[in-house]
This record gives structure tokens, C-alpha cells and sequence, in this order.
């Protein structure tokens, strides 16, 4: 019995070690966001393998305050150690190599670093920013002192500028990129010598409407301090085999940022991280859901054992394998990677203590497969592995950059067996489907993953393939729809006509109907005819008036996929409101008003005409949401513009309606209906000021109420 009951907690106390242990190893979730922002849980692309500290690596003294990491071609590991003034090389294994401290310099003085806050290192050299010292100190890679880059002299470099190196990156030919504290006018570009080449990628400053005014009264001088104070310093910067520099930008405003997220900007105005080629211009694709800026719903963080508000603060960019490339948050310790198009591969990492989660996020570099993060209040490293999942995504884009689609495909499948919500994988099998032919099994891949761009591109195929196999048809079908519409109108105009002539009687329910064809293409005639001769009634008004409802209900549920990929749409109850509505403000708004005005029009005659005035909403959104159908994303103008045109016109009807309803001048009718749509704000707010009211009396009297049966 002792030895079962031994036994017995043997297992529990096995079982309880080996949860805590998966515990610590999946001390985060993995997940991306979907086009509408929401959290999608994804399988671990990364999973924490080790962490490297102070003690493992065999530092004598312990690394303070660590600002940078980099890893070069032979995978040895540069640790800019500002707390200790040295740099720190590891080699693959994380185990001292030799520290970089003193030197002697090119004047035979015993030299030191002081606070250096970057590293970097190219087939030859290491370059340190020294930065208290405001200098790059270069050596060759057995850290033997080469030479000293000072602070570079022109005519754009006040003598007085602040000159502290922060973070270089340095190019095949050898020319250097520096990031400097307190320089605001971009990145310092200079020669292998020094010499310098110029400002690059000025951030965008954002000023104030007060601000901009003021300006016109300053001094060069003040302009130029202004600037200063508003500008935003880059943060980090590195730099990929073609020489385009990445950078991020710690301190932009944060609205700003917020705005570029929501409105999904492909821009790069106000991003927290950009690609610049050597002209300092912005060629960063952001071709996901939203650009890359780190956490999207920065409301709160979807994760975190904490609750975080704001947009991600990017300290540092790391380029991996085939154009993916990370940035890390250092408000959040979360590790962000894009592919070469900025779309999202997946989000991972958290605030902790456990295995995989980091207290301050300072770098990260890229170790052939491994990513290393570099933790500068814990001061270690961690060391994250790529997953069996990790892996086949890499070489589906792998595959897809080296054009074997087919490959690519199927390493797309096994990403989707996996994760069913990874939408770059629908769009590879996609693509693949499209070089097939097979364009109706590529659109409805693209579909599932919100792309319409190449959703577009299959479209045309299918639709040239189906014009060519139909060739006959198109055009039978284009002349019956042309003659059909030609005998309508001329069928609605005679028969107008002929009322018109007939003296006197009642008019027919079809006829007050179609009576709208011709009011609007002879607005004044018609609208005179419709308060004088009573061409039109209350029926025929609230018959168009539902016909533009069903017209707007069709239009959101006809709407092909290219103009509505979200698939939103407004139910006949929700489009009833929103055109009753306003119509409902303006026909009262605009009565009141001409009331005191010597209008000579009615309630009912404001109503009618206005209702009449509908009549393009039918003829303009049933066409243009049937041509949704057959037009590509490139084509879309004309469907604006037959939208626009309709406005237009609805709203020449409506203004012209309440002229001649009214017998207005063109002047007073124009003051008149620009009071009436202040009129409209007005009873808005009265309306909402009522119900407000209403609601504070219904809560007291049900408070008083309960109160009464509690006492009671």
C-alpha cells in the first residue's frame, strides 16, 4: 500500500514538474491579425531555446546596460556593453572571444570608449559608436585598433551641433550610415574616409495649424529651433546586401502613428520603421492588412500578462533569411516579423520572467536560423529557435522567391494544415492556381485571404477567356439591353407626352409613376407640373422613395467581391433609416424655414418633390452595382464616377425642386438651403438633447420606483 502511494505521487509530483516546464517553454502565444484586426492565434514559428547571461559566457564582469547586438558572417556575437565602455565578442556557442576595451589611438595615446551604444561589423572592419565621445572608432576583426571617424565637417553641421553616434551601418563600398542623438535632419551619409555626403531621410515633422501660422512671422533662425523641437531623431539602423537601409523611429507621435494604422497607409509618412535606398527615398512595401508599425490593436495588448496602451515603440530591425526581416517593442518585449512585401508572418514574445519572455527589449539579430534578442535589464540574451511550422513557412517563401511555385504550393497546404487562418498561405496557393489556368480556383484563394490585387489580376483572365468562349453572346446580349432601355424611354415618353396633352381627369398610378422619367431630364417643367398640374402624388413619391431603398439594399448585397471584399452591407431596415432619415430633416427643415420666407410650397409639395428628386438613385446603383460584376479593381473609376455623377444629380433635383416649389430666385433659394441644412444640425441636436432627457426621467422614476418597493 506504502509503495502505490509512493508511486502515486510520484506521478503527481512528475506530472507537475512537466507542466511547469511546457508552461515556461510556451511562455507566450504566437498569432497574427486578420484584415479586420482581430487576433489570430497561430502555431509557434520561435520557440526560446536558451538564454544566454554574463555568467555562461565567461565575462569576468558582467555585462551593464547592454545597448546592441550584432552577429556577423561567421555567427560570432558583438555586444555593445555601454555600462562597461567595451564591446563584447562571442563566438557560436555564446563563450567569450575577447572584449574590446582600450586601444591605443593613431596619436599613440591610450585611448577608451565611453558609453558606446552601436555596433557593427563588415567583412573586415568593426565599426563602434563611441557615443559620449562622439566618434566611430573602427577595427580590424581581431579587434586591433584601425582608425578614428570624428565627427564630420560641412556647412550643414554646425560646428555647435550635437554629434553623438548612436547606431552605423556601413555599406559593401564601405560608406557609412550613422544615427545620431539629437541630429533631426536625417541619417549622416559619409564616405569610407569620413567625409560626409550629406542628410538622408528626413523624418516628416508634424506641426500645428497655430504652429504653421506662426511660422510666416519667424526667423530663419526660430523656423529652424521649431523644427528642431517638433523633428524626430531615428533610433536604429541597418542595412541589407543591396545597401537599402532599414530604420526605426522610437519617438513619433503617437496620433499619428494611430491614424497610419487605422487607415492602413501604405506610406511611409509617420512610420515607425521605413526602407530607404541610398537617396534616402522610402521604398518600403506594405502590402499586408496594415502597414508594418508593430502591435495593431493598440488599444490594449492581446497577449500581454499586462495591460499596455499606445503604438509600439520599435527600438531596433533585424534582417533575416529571404527578405523576411523583425522589429521588436520594447513597451511590450514582443518580436514582430514581415516578409519582403511587409506582410505580417507572425507576432511572438511578452513581458517576464519565464523562459521566452524579456523585462526591456533593446536588439535583435538574426543568427542563420536562430533569432537572438538582447534583454538590456536582465542583461542576457534569449535565443530563439525556428519550429518545425517556422520551417515550412520559410521555404514555402523560399520556394516562392526562387519561382518554384509548385513547391511553394505545396509547402502553402502544409502551412494551412497547420493554420487555417495564415492568409499569405491562400494567396500562394492562389498564385499557383493562376499559372495553372485555373483562374476561378485562384480567385476564390485570393478571396479567402482579402487580396485584391491579384484577385483582380485572375479576374481579367477570366473574364477574357469567358468574352472569347461567349463571342457570339456579347454582343446579342450588349443590343437587347441598348434597344430594351431605348423602347422603354421612348415608351415612358410618349405616354407622358399624351398625359400631358389630356385635358384634365385623374392620373393613373402608373402614370404618376412614370412620371418621374421625365421630371428628371426637364427639371423645371416637371417640378412645375408636379405642384401645379399634379402630375405626381403622395404614392408615386413613396413609391420611389422605396425604390431607392431596395436600390441601395441591392447594392450592398450585389456588389461584387472587387468593390466589397469585406462583404458588408446594410439590411433594407438599416437603409430605410439612413435615406428616411435625412430626407425626413430636410423636407422638415426646409418647410419651417420657407414658412417664414414667403415659400409658397407646402409640407406635402416638399415631400412629393423631394421623393421625386430620388428617381437617379434607381437608374445610376442597379446599373453600376451590375457592372461591379464585370469591371476590375483597375476599371473601378467607372464605377465612381457613375456614383458621383448620381449625387450630383440628386442633389441639382433637390435644390432645383424646392426653387420652383417654393417660386424662389436662384439666390434666395440657395441662402435658403444652406439654412435649412443648418436647420437639419439644429433639430439633430435638439432630438438627441430630448432623448437624453427622456432617458435621465425614465432612470429617476425607475430608481424612485425600486426604492419605494425596497422600503415597502
Amino acid at each position: 500500500m506504502k509503495n502505490i502511494i509512493k508511486i502515486i505521487c510520484f506521478i503527481f509530483a512528475l506530472s507537475f514538474i512537466l507542466s511547469s516546464a511546457a508552461g515556461a517553454y510556451y511562455s507566450y502565444k504566437t498569432y497574427t491579425y486578420d484584415i479586420d484586426g482581430y487576433y489570430m492565434e497561430s502555431p509557434d514559428a520561435y520557440v526560446p531555446s536558451e538564454i544566454a547571461t554574463s555568467e555562461t559566457m565567461g565575462l569576468s564582469t558582467p555585462l551593464e546596460d547592454p545597448a546592441e547586438l550584432f552577429v556577423d558572417d561567421e555567427n560570432n556575437i558583438y555586444i555593445a556593453d555601454s555600462g562597461n565602455n567595451r564591446i563584447v565578442v562571442l563566438n557560436k556557442r555564446f563563450k567569450l572571444r575577447y572584449y574590446i576595451e582600450s586601444f591605443v589611438n593613431t596619436q599613440g595615446v591610450d585611448d577608451s570608449f565611453n558609453n558606446p551604444q552601436g555596433v557593427f561589423v563588415t567583412e573586415d572592419d568593426i565599426y563602434v559608436c563611441d557615443t559620449d565621445n562622439n566618434r566611430i572608432v573602427v577595427f580590424d576583426r581581431d579587434g586591433k585598433y584601425k582608425r578614428i571617424i570624428e565627427k564630420p565637417i560641412a556647412d550643414e553641421i554646425a560646428a555647435d551641433d550635437l554629434y553623438r553616434p548612436k547606431s552605423v551601418a556601413v555599406d559593401k563600398s564601405g560608406r557609412l550610415y550613422v544615427v545620431s542623438m539629437s541630429t533631426y535632419q536625417g541619417i549622416i551619409a559619409m564616405d569610407s574616409d569620413g567625409t560626409f555626403q550629406g542628410f538622408i531621410g528626413a523624418q516628416k515633422t508634424t506641426l500645428s495649424a497655430w504652429e504653421i501660422f506662426w511660422r510666416k512671422f519667424q526667423t530663419q533662425e526660430q523656423q529652424d529651433q521649431q523644427i528642431q523641437h517638433v523633428a524626430v531623431e531615428y533610433e536604429n539602423i541597418t542595412i541589407d546586401d543591396y545597401g537599402m537601409i532599414y530604420v526605426t523611429t522610437l519617438n513619433i507621435d503617437d496620433g499619428s502613428v494611430l491614424s497610419a494604422i487605422q487607415g492602413k497607409s501604405k506610406t511611409g509618412e509617420y512610420a515607425p520603421v521605413k526602407k530607404l535606398n541610398t537617396q534616402g527615398d522610402e521604398i518600403m512595401k506594405r502590402n499586408g492588412f496594415y502597414p508594418p508599425s508593430g502591435e495593431v490593436r493598440v488599444q490594449y495588448s492581446a497577449t500581454s500578462q499586462s495591460n499596455i496602451y499606445g503604438p509600439s515603440k520599435l527600438v531596433d530591425v533585424a534582417l533575416g533569411p529571404q527578405g523576411t526581416w523583425s522589429i521588436i517593442d520594447k513597451t511590450r518585449s514582443k518580436i514582430y516579423t514581415y516578409d519582403s512585401d511587409g506582410v505580417l508572418l507572425f507576432i511572438f514574445g511578452d513581458q517576464g520572467t519565464q523562459l521566452g519572455n524579456m523585462e526591456t527589449v533593446k536588439s535583435i539579430a538574426y543568427m542563420g536560423e536562430d533569432i537572438l534578442v538582447l534583454d538590456n535589464t536582465a542583461d542576457n540574451i534569449t535565443v530563439f529557435k525556428r519550429t518545425e511550422y517556422g520551417n515550412i513557412l520559410m521555404s514555402a517563401i523560399t520556394n516562392q522567391l526562387n519561382m518554384k511555385y509548385d513547391d511553394a504550393a505545396e509547402d502553402w497546404r502544409k502551412v494551412l494544415m497547420r493554420n487555417n487562418n495564415f492568409d499569405e498561405a491562400y494567396v500562394g496557393i492562389g498564385k499557383s492556381y493562376y499559372r495553372e489556368g485555373d483562374y476561378v480556383s485562384a480567385m476564390e484563394m485570393y478571396k479567402s485571404a482579402y487580396e485584391t490585387d491579384n484577385y483582380s489580376t485572375a479576374f481579367k483572365q477570366y473574364r477574357k477567356n469567358w468574352v472569347a468562349d461567349h463571342a457570339l453572346v456579347v454582343p446579342i446580349v450588349v443590343i437587347v439591353i441598348v434597344l430594351a432601355v431605348y423602347f422603354f424611354f421612348r415608351y415612358v415618353g410618349k405616354r407622358n407626352k399624351e398625359v400631358a396633352t389630356r385635358p384634365g381627369g385623374k392620373r393613373t398610378y402608373w402614370e404618376e409613376v412614370i412620371f418621374g422619367f421625365h421630371l428628371i431630364f426637364h427639371p423645371f417643367d416637371g417640378f412645375w407640373d408636379l405642384k401645379h398640374e399634379k402630375r405626381g402624388s403622395i404614392r408615386g413619391a413613396l413609391t420611389w422613395l422605396g425604390i431607392a431603398i431596395i436600390s441601395f439594399t441591392y447594392n450592398g448585397i450585389g456588389t461584387a467581391y472587387l468593390f466589397n471584399p469585406y462583404g458588408g452591407y446594410i439590411n433594407v431596415f438599416g437603409q430605410a433609416i439612413s435615406i428616411i432619415v435625412p430626407l425626413g430633416l430636410w423636407v422638415i427643415s426646409n418647410w419651417c424655414l420657407t414658412t417664414l420666407f414667403e415659400g409658397e410650397g407646402s409640407l406635402k409639395d416638399i415631400f412629393i418633390a423631394t421623393c421625386y428628386s430620388l428617381v437617379p438613385i434607381f437608374l445610376c446603383v442597379i446599373p453600376a452595382t451590375i457592372l461591379t460584376n464585370i469591371l476590375s479593381k483597375s476599371e473601378a473609376k467607372v464605377y465612381s464616377v457613375i456614383i458621383a455623377i448620381m449625387w450630383v444629380w440628386v442633389g441639382m433635383l433637390v435644390f432645383f425642386g424646392a426653387q420652383v416649389t417654393h417660386d424662389y430666385s436662384l439666390m434666395k433659394n440657395f441662402i435658403t438651403s444652406l439654412a435649412s441644412i443648418v436647420g437639419m444640425a439644429f433639430i439633430m441636436f435638439i432630438a438627441l438633447l430630448f432623448t437624453s432627457l427622456v432617458q435621465k426621467i425614465v432612470g429617476f422614476v425607475a430608481s424612485v420606483v425600486t426604492e419605494i418597493s425596497y422600503r415597502f
